[in-house]
């Protein structure tokens, strides 16, 4: 995309928002409960982006995503630090990969702590490539008309020659 002086870039104001301060392994460790706490909001900010095109046109929608995680990594903080604690170091310790599969005690502790404390269960596997209808308020960008071009060449009229192909058919593996 050229940026020209018609282009309109938001201002460092609107692009400001808090961030998210967590590190690898607790984003990891948190991940499969932040996207069921956060999935209305985030798939808000995806249909934004996928239909209009433009970063720009979703700033709002993503400040939105960022408030959501900051929620919900603060509520776990309230109600299931130690658990959490000890899943996040487990996942950073146990592998170069973070790999889930070292830390399945650790892991199930915490998703009990945060049933039980925020209400949100553990997604099963495959949960987040299931397809679903998401319902929003935001009205539809409109659609671009679709553009008719005549065809380029006019076809040959009806009585004109057509004499045999001057090396046979193309289609002879057709014969």
């Amino acid at each position: 995309m050229v940026i020209t002086s018609s282009v309109n870039l938001p201002s460092e104001e609107e692009l400001t928002v808090p961030e998210l301060n967590v590190s690898t392994s607790a984003l990891r460790a948190g991940a499969f409960h932040l996207g069921k706490h956060c999935e209305d909001i985030q798939n808000e900010f995806l249909l934004c982006r996928s239909e209009l095109d433009d970063p720009r046109g979703c700033i709002n929608e993503g400040k939105a995503v960022t408030g959501c995680a900051i929620n919900f990594f603060q509520k776990v903080k309230k109600s299931c630090y130690e658990e959490f604690m000890q899943y996040a170091t487990c996942l950073d310790r146990s592998s170069g990969d973070m790999a889930f599969n070292r830390c399945r005690k650790t892991q199930q502790v915490f998703d009990g702590c945060v049933k039980d404390n925020l209400g949100i269960d553990r997604p099963d596997f495959g949960y987040f490539t299931e397809a679903r209808i998401h319902k929003s308020n935001r009205p539809a960008p409109p659609k671009p008309e679709r553009k008719v071009y005549p065809d380029a060449t006019p076809g040959l009229p009806d009585d004109a020659p057509r004499p045999a192909a001057k090396y046979g058919s193309r289609f002879h593996w057709l014969e």
